[in-house]
């Protein structure tokens, strides 16, 4: 017989379901405990560590729309954040499902339920919280990590996204993943193709706001020899490429609206045509797109398609800010340490506490990106065994008026900016009033981490 998992708490109003429960996973779990009420859920969940949670989601007679299982589920979270909690429905409403998704739910089990499926669900919550505590610990007994790797910190907000990749990883189902400029969107993409079953072939990347409009089809979809002027040979695209594998295209956000529906058609067809050919080619992808722009307001301004938003965000990410959690950034700080002092062959040094307290207060509004260069200057500069408060220059984004730009760069990245507020972050309008094509403004944010 297959080893008992630990603990498990059921919350339901039914009395009869309880039992049912008791009685199907007695074989399963050490401790089942049952509440008929989630009155005293919160008292419950602080007296043991709990496995999983199995969460009804109406309490109230005549009352079916979910809401009280959502508003418990928050407060679970609330107190537990890491804790799997399996939704418990007797509608079958995929939109109710997906916002308890969204919202922290490991999974959902529709009333009435299959035996053999609801063992599954249980039992897969409870080792994913396994899994993901020893990770935790292990992160915690290695600390001096290399600084490349996902970092998951200690905050609830990523713990609840943990928890979430975890689970639409090990599936092929199409991730968008937003977030500020720095927060780490490409290594998350990569991290969820490490976990997928696609990981034994290479996730391919592109950069969309790098490609250029004449050759989106030819970078994207391929050419045959000849097609084009400088078509010497055939050529494969990046959908092609990333056959069998996950496709990740940053910054999808930057695509022009009038080659959006190439792309949408290649999503829905999953099937390619090449430039200068009309056979189609078959391709089987895992898409992860990213942006750091609100699609759903350009959908609204007619920036965005919106049949193509659908098509990419079959699960959403949201990377949170540094600032949001602000109990990784001493964290993340010290494996940056850890890394540069190796990479510039210096002895091992540690922050003091003004230091701390600065970094700990500092908005970082370029986030992780911004965390990593300023380590990596104070690493450069240091000449001690320790990183003082005086080796971080950090203003804030308003700390430095505009007539008291000291340089060239200082002065095109303070109008880049400005410009960029202006036109609210339209970048085919901001290269047009500052006079350069959109390919040169993109790499001149890049360059400035805008």
């Amino acid at each position: 017989m297959a080893k008992k998992s630990g603990n498990i708490l059921i919350v339901d109003d039914n009395r009869g379901v309880l039992t049912a429960l008791q009685l199907l996973l007695k074989p399963h779990f050490e401790q089942i405990t049952t509440l008929s009420s989630p009155v005293t859920l919160p008292s419950v969940l602080r007296e043991q560590n709990w496995q999983v949670v199995l969460l009804d989601m109406n309490f109230t007679s005549g009352i079916n729309t979910g809401n009280e299982g959502l508003y418990w589920l928050h407060e679970i979270k609330k107190q537990c954040p890491a804790l799997p909690v399996v939704l418990f429905t007797a509608y079958a409403d995929i939109d109710l499902a997906v916002r308890g998704i969204k919202e922290g739910a490991t999974d959902f089990i529709v009333k009435p339920w299959d035996n053999q499926k609801l063992v599954e669900t249980l039992l897969n919550a409870a080792t994913l919280h396994k899994k993901s505590s020893a990770t935790a610990k292990r992160a915690d007994t290695h600390p001096a990590a290399d600084g490349h790797s996902m970092y998951w910190g200690n905050s609830g907000i990523m713990q609840q996204l943990h928890l979430l990749v975890e689970k639409v990883a090990t599936t092929d189902a199409n991730i968008l993943i937003t977030g500020e400029n720095g927060t780490g969107k490409e290594m998350l993409a990569r991290e969820i193709h490490s976990l997928s079953p696609r990981r034994q072939q290479e996730m391919v990347s592109v950069d969309m706001g790098a490609v250029t409009e004449s050759l989106f089809e030819s970078e994207l979809f391929g050419h045959m020899k000849g097609s084009f002027t400088d078509a010497h040979t055939d050529r494969a695209g990046k959908f092609e490429a990333a056959n069998h594998s996950s496709l990740f295209l940053d910054e999808i956000g930057n695509l022009p609206y009038h080659l959006q529906a190439k792309l949408l058609t290649a999503i829905q067809r999953r099937s390619i045509v090449r430039v200068g050919s009309n056979t189609p080619i078959p391709i089987d992808i895992r898409l992860i797109c990213a942006t750091n722009r609100n699609l759903s307001d350009m959908v609204a301004k007619g920036e965005f398609r919106e049949d193509l938003l659908y098509r990419i965000n079959t699960i959403h990410l949201e990377i949170p800010s540094l600032r949001d959690r602000t109990e990784d950034i001493i964290p993340l700080a010290e494996r940056f340490i850890t890394r540069f002092c190796k990479q510039y062959d210096k002895p091992l040094v540690r922050l003091t506490d003004d230091a701390c307290e600065k970094l700990m207060l500092h908005p970082w509004y370029g986030n992780i990106r911004e965390l990593e260069h300023a380590i990596e200057k104070a690493i450069i500069i240091c000449d001690g065994d320790r990183l003082s408060a005086e080796l971080f220059q950090l203003p804030r984004r308003t700390d430095v008026p505009e007539a008291t730009a000291s340089t060239l760069e200082e002065m095109e990245m303070q109008m880049i900016r400005k410009t960029l507020d202006k036109c609210n972050g339209n970048l085919s309008a901001v290269a047009s009033q500052l006079g350069i094509t959109r390919q040169t403004l993109y790499n001149k944010m890049k360059k400035y981490g805008l």
